[in-house]
């Protein structure tokens, strides 16, 4: 009896220092229903203010399908929170169904409901009343048509402008091998002067080209012969770098060679810029005059003696045509590699579409993100733990928020990767806010704060914003607020609307509020896997004291 006594007291000691955690209770709004209508589930618990409730997720609650999720619905009472979850189920198989225990974490405890039966009726079809047809006979889906022949136009293409490039590469080649080599400046000098007779320019009244290239002719044998600097030079400067030249080194120059060189470098001056035309025997007395002049500093420099002259030029114009043999083989090598690297892409492109062939050989800014190394990392306080293609940097969030927002706010630290105003970004950020002898904990409501969040968006130029909202749970039970959607936004420069997707996820923990924040364009197929992966991997942590 006294150890009946003892047991009872015991139990009853227990029951006062170990609170119950809670009860949960699940019910159905029907009973038995037809094949693919649906059936609402509910389940309800009372807990303390403070407690951390997960309610159950999946697709399907044994053999029920869940086709919707709502949102917990929380009323508060004194120090108690009333929670109401609701899902919507269905089968489309007819016959009798149990939707078994469903599993919900009360501050990380599992309390289980109980099992609730469920029937599926089937639909009856009346045979007698409704006409019945036959079978439809199989129609053969048409074939298509595709674009085949537009690949193979842009793949002849390709080879054609691989072949035209090849031959206008190969006629310039041929060109310059078939410039004349000269042995010495004299004789470049006296053959340019021949051929520039034979063109007759100044007989067809092109006068100014005529003493161009008559005075260039000049000028490159004096460079050439005696080093002056005489293309850059004016004519000044180059009579007097000649005179110069001519005691230093002395060259046996009469005053007359200078003179007259001097009076065609004025006459051809005045051709050029002045427009000026002078008689048909100035024109051909400037000639003499320049061709003496060659011939006489010609005479006047001194001849260098070479031993095996002939030797030694042979030698130079082997290795010239072994330059140029060597200089069309890799010619002839790099036209054939583009052309096979250009013929490739048409093949690819045939095969595998524009798309694949951008995104994989040219690259995609997603795609490597998502493909590449991921790192896993900790930020703020309480710091947020998740997995990004690109490790977050700190940056001042202050611009972002009003003046009013900020004064209440005590600690912010936000980290972002890209520009989640711009075409793709990834922010953590966590706030903490400051406490009043009023009011020692702020009161944080995550509907509110997504709500700001939608506002300051706005701001920064985003239109036609769709707001979807559900309870999130990270992988370490944590429970906090979703919301995702779509919005347009205007590229400034060219005033073009882009539809942007985001997901947003909210968390309340002790004095503070916790968010991770994605954008990206919705039509890249790569960033949406992307953001399901970070998602998955977020994990809150416990605020440090």
């Amino acid at each position: 009896m006294k150890k009946y006594i003892l047991s009872l007291f015991m139990l009853l000691m227990s029951l006062a220092v170990f609170p119950q955690q809670g009860t949960v209770t699940a019910s159905i709004d029907k009973k038995k229903n037809k094949i693919g209508a649906q059936f609402n589930l509910t389940l309800k618990t009372t807990v303390d203010t403070s407690a951390m409730v997960v309610f159950p997720k999946g697709n399907n609650f044994g053999p029920m399908m869940v086709i919707r999720d709502f949102v917990v619905d929380t009323v508060r009472k004194g120090n108690k929170y009333d929670l109401t979850k609701k899902y919507g189920l269905t089968q489309f198989d007819s016959g009798r169904y149990s939707i078994p225990k469903l599993k919900v974490l009360i501050n990380k405890k599992p309390i289980f409901t109980d099992t609730l039966n469920v029937e599926v009726a089937n639909v009856k079809v009346d045979t007698l009343q409704q006409k019945l047809y036959g079978i439809k006979e199989t129609i053969a889906a048409p074939k298509a048509s595709g674009s085949w022949w537009m690949y193979l136009l842009i793949a002849i293409a390709t080879v054609g402008i691989g072949i035209v490039v090849f031959y206008l590469i190969k006629k310039i080649q041929v060109k310059k091998a078939e410039q004349p080599v000269y042995k010495t400046p004299i004789e470049k000098a006296t053959s340019l002067l021949r051929n520039l007779e034979n063109k007759q320019l100044w007989q067809k009244g092109e006068v100014k080209s005529y003493y161009s290239e008559l005075t260039d002719i000049a000028r490159t044998y004096i460079e050439e012969e005696i080093h002056v600097p005489a293309m850059e030079s004016t004519t000044s400067e180059l009579i007097t770098a000649l005179r110069k030249v001519a005691g230093q080194k002395r060259l046996s120059l009469s005053k007359e060679t200078f003179v007259n060189l001097e009076k065609v470098l004025k006459q051809a001056d005045l051709v050029k810029f002045a427009k000026s035309q002078p008689p048909e025997f100035e024109i051909q007395e400037d000639r003499k005059r320049i061709e003496n002049s060659i011939v006489l500093i010609h005479k006047a420099v001194p001849e260098e003696i070479v031993e095996e002259d002939t030797n030694v030029l042979d030698e130079l114009m082997q290795e010239k045509l072994r330059k140029r043999k060597k200089q069309k083989r890799v010619t002839t090598i790099v036209i054939s590699s583009i052309g096979a690297v250009l013929l490739g892409l048409a093949i690819l492109i045939g095969i595998k579409g524009v798309v694949y062939v951008k995104d994989n050989v040219f690259g995609h800014p997603t795609k490597s993100l998502l493909e590449g190394e991921w790192i896993n990392s900790e930020y703020g306080n309480p710091s947020i733990a998740l997995e990004t293609p690109e490790v977050l940097k700190r940056i001042n969030a202050e611009d972002f928020l009003p003046k009013d927002a900020m004064a209440l706010i005590k600690d912010m630290q936000t980290f972002q990767y890209g520009d989640i105003f711009g075409t793709f970004g990834i922010m953590v950020a966590t706030n903490t806010y400051k406490e009043t002898p009023d009011q020692p904990q702020a009161e944080i409501k995550l509907d509110d704060a997504i709500e700001g969040e939608i506002k300051l968006f706005e701001r920064k130029g985003a239109q036609r914003i769709t707001v979807y909202k559900e309870d999130y749970t990270d992988k370490d039970g944590s429970v906090g607020m979703k919301a995702y959607g779509t919005y347009l936004r205007v590229d400034p420069e060219n005033r073009k609307s882009i539809k942007m997707a985001y997901e947003m996820i909210y968390f309340h923990q002790g004095n503070g509020l916790q968010k991770i924040i994605v954008v990206h364009e919705e039509d890249d197929r790569y960033a949406k896997p992307l953001t399901d992966r970070l998602i998955k991997s977020v994990e809150l942590k416990t605020a440090a004291p």
